[in-house]
């Protein structure tokens, strides 16, 4: 009988071990599974708060000026000499007399060299003596080179200039040359324009030359920029290019801030441009002040902030201030409110137009 119920006891004791086996594993499979849940739920509001961006716009402003503003045609070549020579003997001779020394300067028909065959070599033009080759004394053969004279005060420039400008180079035009190594600037006028085309490519290239009158310092086979002015407005107003926008007609204009905090388009027309600023021949005045728009994308941290701000407000409001203040001025944070308005003429004083 006692066995019996020592074995029931057992029995029990068995029973509700498995019991509380199986309600801890109900208990860890829960917690795992809200586990589970709440990651997936973090993670998807982290991707949404990250996808979930607004542009915010703000204006970019540019002052207009007064000034001078000049287009032109731009070159690179290199400085050749135009007069160069180097003398020979033309026997077998020996050297009798040497009238200069490497550096001095000579003028057209001076005598520079004497032969014992009778040979007198003379300058051919102006120059200087770059290099002496014998000296009196030294027997030379027919064809040594004796004597070099170059004349380093008179250079020409030739640049290639493709089809597309051609057009615009011509004989007499006032140019520019523009020594790399000494920054130095020299006036002058192209000379001439070969038009027989030199290049092999599906481009075509013609040859102008310029005669330069180079100061000291200045060598053959320095480079050189040569500039040649296309037009010219002095004393009108000038605007970075980047202010300008045009609308579906390709009409220029800018914004500006209208009397009510709006932007309006104000259209503008425009001249001379060098690639970086441009006349306004109308629409703006010297010291006029427009706009740019530019759009940057801001994440709006919507949820996440509200999931984890526990503190009370102090966040969300500056979210909510964020998304209200939407149009803003980088300079000074004056606002704008989102309508635009389009105006063929500019705002006047009494509307407060940006004087």
């Amino acid at each position: 009988m006692s066995e019996t119920i020592l074995a029931n006891n057992e029995q029990q004791k068995t029973q509700k071990k498995k019991k509380r086996r199986k309600i801890l594993r109900t208990i860890l499979r829960t917690i795992l599974i809200l586990l589970l849940i709440a990651a997936l739920l973090i993670g998807g509001l982290f991707i949404y708060d990250k996808t979930n961006t607004a542009n915010v716009v703000t204006y970019q402003p540019y002052t207009a000026s007064q000034g001078t503003i000049s287009n032109a045609l731009s070159f690179s070549g290199s400085l050749q000499l135009i007069d160069n020579a180097t003398y020979a003997a033309d026997a077998a001779s020996e050297v009798r007399t040497v009238y200069v020394a490497e550096g001095d300067q000579v003028k057209e028909g001076q005598k520079l060299m004497r032969l014992s065959n009778g040979q007198t070599i003379g300058a051919e033009f102006d120059g200087r003596v770059n290099q002496l080759l014998a000296q009196a004394g030294d027997k030379v053969a027919q064809g040594d080179s004796l004597i070099q004279v170059a004349d380093f005060n008179h250079m020409k420039v030739s640049i290639r200039v493709d089809e597309y400008d051609i057009s615009d180079v011509h004989v007499g035009q006032t140019a520019r040359v523009t020594v790399t190594a000494t920054e130095q600037t020299i006036e002058t006028v192209i000379d001439s324009i070969n038009y027989i085309s030199a290049s092999t490519g599906n481009v075509a290239y013609y040859t102008a030359t310029a005669y330069v009158d180079v100061p000291e310092g200045v060598y053959p086979g320095m480079q050189a920029t040569i500039t040649i002015p296309q037009s010219e407005a002095q004393n009108v107003v000038v605007l970075k290019i980047d202010a300008i926008s045009f609308d579906e007609t390709n009409q220029a204009y800018v914004l500006m801030p209208y009397f009510d905090g709006t932007m309006q388009k104000v259209r503008i027309t425009t001249g001379v441009s060098n690639g970086n600023y441009v006349e306004i021949t109308s629409g703006l005045n010297n010291g006029d002040v427009v706009y740019v728009e530019t759009s940057v994308k801001e994440s709006s941290g919507g949820l996440l902030n509200n999931l984890f701000n526990f503190g009370g407000g102090g966040m969300n409001r500056q979210n909510r201030q964020n998304t209200n203040t939407n149009r803003t001025m980088p300079s000074n944070g004056m606002q704008f409110p989102g309508g635009m308005q389009f105006n063929n003429n500019r705002p006047t004083n009494n509307q407060g137009g940006g004087r």
